[in-house]
Parts: C-alpha cells; sequence; structure tokens
C-alpha cells in the first residue's frame, strides 16, 4: 500500500492486503492497549497515536516491501538489542513480513513510550 488516503483508521484497516491482515490489526490493539488515554488518527496516510492534540507519538503502516512502525529514534536506540537482524531507520522499524514482527518486543516499545511520555503534575 502506498500512503493511504484513508480518513479514519478503519478505513485504512480496510485497505490493508489480506496476509497482513492480522499483524496489522495486532499492531492496531497494542497501540490502543497501551497507549491510553491518546487519541488514535490518521496522520502521514497511515494510522497514528499521540496525546490529544499534539502530533502523533507512535504510527505504523503497510507498505509495500515492509510494515513499518515509527517509534521515534529513542525507542528505536533503546531496543536495538531485541531489534538485531530487523531492518531500522533513525527512528522507524521495517518488518519485512508479518512472521518477523515479535510482538513481544512491539509491546515493550508502546510501554516504554507511554511511560517516557507521562503528562508532568
Amino acid at each position: 500500500m502506498v500512503q493511504s488516503k484513508a480518513l479514519t483508521v478503519d478505513d485504512y484497516m480496510d485497505e490493508v492486503a489480506p496476509e497482513r491482515l492480522d499483524a496489522v490489526r495486532r499492531l492496531r490493539s497494542l497501540c490502543l492497549e497501551h497507549l491510553t488515554g491518546w487519541s488514535e488518527r490518521m496522520a502521514w496516510g497511515m494510522p497514528g497515536y499521540g496525546p490529544v492534540g499534539a502530533d502523533p507519538t507512535v504510527a505504523f503502516s503497510s507498505q509495500k516491501q515492509y510494515i513499518s512502525l515509527y517509534a521515534g529514534q529513542t525507542a528505536v536506540q533503546a531496543f536495538a538489542e531485541q531489534l538485531r537482524g530487523i531492518n531500522c531507520g533513525k527512528g522507524c522499524i521495517r518488518y519485512s513480513s508479518p512472521a518477523r514482527i515479535d510482538f513481544a518486543v512491539v509491546e515493550a516499545i508502546l510501554k516504554e513510550i507511554r511511560a517516557r511520555n507521562q503528562p508532568m503534575c
């Protein structure tokens, strides 16, 4: 899928290729579970998650060659050991197939991002 023109995340999910749908659904579910209090919305042609009123901090995308998780540079660096062998950019984790996604690592990354982004009291 090239950058989506979907207006909602549900519409985006309807566009995902069947062989990737379970993995992308699981990414969405983990984001909703661990990024509580954040809004889910389409941003930059993909589902994004962030504090209400702010740009998304986390996003994912089903692209032609990869399922990508945009977690930010801090998270990619913090989980470099667990992501060894996975194609990573500065702030992006690119999985060449759904089978390559270690959802326990994704869950840990999301928990770390949420803990790092707690509102100050």
